[in-house]
């Protein structure tokens, strides 16, 4: 029986290389939800966009 060629071991490596990156993908993913849910955004005022919460308009303070 002859063995595979050199083309088919590299795709083999390649696919066990995705496959390792999506897993590590999925763990991350998991690990963020876990820290969304454990560490809730601050409460904002009702009507108040979440995006700008906190952001003074108008003149700001010299940096220096």
């Amino acid at each position: 029986m002859a063995r595979p060629g050199p083309q088919t071991q590299a795709k083999r490596r390649r696919e066990l290389a995705k496959q390792e990156k999506r897993k590590e993908k999925e763990e991350r993913r998991a690990m963020r939800k876990e820290q969304k849910e454990q560490n809730p955004p601050p409460p904002s005022k009702p009507g108040e966009d979440p995006d700008i919460m906190g952001i003074v308009p108008g003149p700001q303070k010299p940096m220096y």
